[in-house]
């Protein structure tokens, strides 16, 4: 009976013959007649980005709007999120915290109070793909002041976002963008440290970047000190068939200028220093006059710390050829073996005019007769170094371009010729050589 009826027949009840009812029973009869509508059904979550969700459900008849909860596990706490008028039947829900479980809840009301929960639904937005792997930062091998930064795809990535330190402050900072896994850093400074992170663009987002890979740049040119003043720096002793043709200074020390043979030297009246009809510059000895001796100390020093150095730099390649590379053609960087090394015919090194090439050689360094060290695409000399830690020995007319650091001897056969420095920690011997230091 409706409320209406109810207070009629109260009215009429002597007339009617309807027993009367109390004031409570009017309030029990109207409340269980304002039925409340129930929960939605059919819940559904749509990711719609990394951070957003859209929350659907099936209409309810009679439902003026919803009401949007959201909680980060089914069974609560949830909060208020928003409101959906009908006739909609979802609502976009912005700002998640991505990679993140998100469970929603939904209620009608019909203008009478809100009705109960509906059943949760659960679910993340958009998922971004992890981080890059597999980064690496390498010394490249074409040029001095290059490196090259490689990764591992990521699936359904349209870029990449190279990030590089900046060593002022400490924090990486935006640096290049990439549409390939690859980057090559460049104008770089020769052997400073640089690293480098990356990150993906995807549909949802960009992901986290990628853990730090470090590398040097292509190694600057070994520092030769007061020793790069020489064409060739002895300890213990220059000896020649004459006529070598040497275009440059020679220093013997801690030896005696007794141990300069074959040149014919000439005393300079200051005792300083002394001239050869093969020289063209000057030769020194440690028991010339001052400031000889001191100056030729220095070189002997540093003549040795550039040997170290260069021992000490980080290889590029190891063991190449096995220890022979004749015939070879070689970018710059730093070759490492721990055996002798061998070069039968001629090798060509192809780099620009900054690249540097540092060879590293456990035990001796032979050129056969007629070998050939070739420069192309702009090399230089005076940026070639071969360290070796026995004997140098080139063969009849073989030719080579650089700076030799040798911890023993230096043997030229008749013939030879370097474009470069001889600087060796014991004997110098020549034959008929040409011997023509580098340009600075």
């Amino acid at each position: 009976m409706s409320s209406k009826l109810a207070v009629s027949a109260l009215l009429f009840g002597g007339l009617l013959g309807v027993g009367c009812v109390t004031e409570g029973e009017l309030d029990d009869q109207s409340s269980a007649e304002q039925e409340v509508l129930g929960p939605p059904s059919g819940l559904t979550l749509t990711p719609t980005a990394t951070d957003r969700i859209t929350v659907s459900w099936n209409a309810v008849p009679g439902a003026l709007k919803y009401y949007v909860y959201q909680a980060t596990a089914a069974a609560g706490p949830y909060s208020f999120r928003g409101t959906a008028r009908a006739p909609a039947t979802s609502l976009p829900v912005a700002n998640l915290t991505p990679n993140t479980n998100y469970c929603f809840e939904v209620r009608t009301d019909d203008g009478t109070g809100p009705g109960a929960f509906s059943a949760p639904a659960c679910s993340q937005g958009q998922s971004i793909a992890p981080a890059p792997t597999q980064v690496t930062a390498t010394t490249s091998l074409t040029y001095a002041t290059t490196v090259n930064v490689r990764w591992g795809a990521v699936s359904g990535a349209s870029k990449y976002y190279v990030y590089r330190l900046d060593a002022a402050t400490g924090t990486f900072t935006f640096y290049a963008t990439s549409l390939t896994t690859a980057f090559d850093a460049t104008h770089l400074t020769a052997g400073a440290t640089y690293c480098f992170r990356i990150a993906a663009q995807t549909t949802p987002g960009i992901t986290a970047q990628s853990a730090t890979a470090c590398n040097s740049s292509a190694s600057g040119g070994v520092n030769l000190g007061a020793a790069g003043s020489f064409a060739i720096l002895s300890k213990s002793g220059i000896s020649t068939v004459p006529n070598s043709a040497i275009t440059g200074d020679l220093g013997v020390s801690p030896s005696a200028a007794s141990t300069i043979t074959g040149f014919s030297l000439t005393a300079d009246a200051t005792n300083v220093f002394s001239t050869s009809t093969q020289v063209t510059g000057r030769v020194y000895a440690a028991n010339y006059a001052p400031p000889t001796p001191a100056n030729l100390t220095t070189s002997v020093g540093d003549m040795q710390l550039a040997f170290t150095d260069a021992a000490s730099r980080a290889p590029n390649v190891t063991e190449l050829g096995a220890g022979n590379i004749g015939g070879m053609n070689l970018a710059p960087g730093v070759y490492k073996w721990g055996t002798g090394l061998l070069i039968p015919t001629s090798v060509t090194l192809t780099g620009s005019a900054t690249a540097v090439w540092i060879f590293q050689i456990a035990q001796d360094l032979t050129m056969s007769s007629g070998a050939q060290i070739t420069l192309a695409g702009g090399a230089l000399a005076k940026n070639i170094y071969w360290q070796v830690g026995a004997q140098t020995t080139l063969n009849t007319t073989a030719h080579l371009e650089g700076n030799v650091l040798s911890k023993t001897a230096i043997t030229l056969a008749p013939g030879t010729s370097v474009n470069g420095r001889l600087l060796a920690q014991t004997a110098v011997t020549l034959n008929t050589s040409t011997i023509v230091k580098p340009a600075p």
